[in-house]
Order: structure tokens, then C-alpha cells, then sequence
């Protein structure tokens, strides 16, 4: 069992949805219902997914978990990639923010292997 709150996968994750709820905050109100909630929902299903596999017994449940986390990041990816098409999102933020959610796939990526 992994203590997740030392992790810095979710650390990292877990700034990264505080940021995506900063950012989505200036969206279109009709969008509440729609690209704000999808993204929110994903973004936080990263350090969700990191602590709830912690949690596990054994390795190969945690590797599953971090997989499910790393499809959210993907999700968010093209989440955010659809809002800055929409002009919801400005290019040098969407730049930021998927620098940054890749870094995250990538650590967690990494981290994944070492429990297989």
C-alpha cells in the first residue's frame, strides 16, 4: 500500500485540477452543463484514480488505476484542445495546461512500470 499523498503524481494532479477549475470558471455560462463539467469531472478523476490505487493490495490493482488515470488525462487533453477550438481558451493557457498534463501522463507512466 502507497501512501498517496506523498506521491508527486498526484500532487502534481492535484494543483492541475485547481487550475482547470480556475480556467474553466471563465468559460461561457451555457457551458456549465457541458465542457466546464466534462473537464472538471476528468481532471478530477487523476488524483482520484492515484489514491484509490493506492489504497490496493497489490501492484497490478494499483498499475489498473494509474491506467484509468492516465485515460483521464487523454480525456482532458482533448477536452481542453476542443475549448481552445471553441476560442474558450486562449492558446498560451492551453499550451500550459497540456505541458503540464503531459508531464503528469509521463511521471505516471513511469511510475505505472515500476509496478508491473
Amino acid at each position: 500500500m502507497h501512501q498517496f499523498k506523498e506521491l508527486l503524481i498526484w500532487k502534481k494532479s492535484r494543483l492541475f485540477c485547481s487550475k482547470i477549475y480556475s480556467i474553466t470558471a471563465t468559460f461561457p455560462s451555457e457551458e456549465k452543463f457541458g465542457i466546464i463539467n466534462q473537464l472538471r469531472r476528468a481532471a478530477v478523476s487523476i488524483p482520484s484514480n492515484i489514491a484509490e490505487g493506492s489504497s490496493r493490495n497489490s501492484n497490478k490493482d494499483f498499475a489498473r488505476f494509474l491506467e484509468i488515470a492516465i485515460g483521464s488525462a487523454y480525456e482532458v487533453e482533448t477536452q481542453l484542445l476542443i475549448s481552445s477550438d471553441l476560442g474558450f481558451i486562449n492558446e498560451k493557457n492551453t499550451i500550459e495546461l497540456i505541458n503540464l498534463l503531459e508531464e503528469i501522463t509521463k511521471m505516471t507512466s513511469r511510475f505505472r512500470a515500476t509496478l508491473l
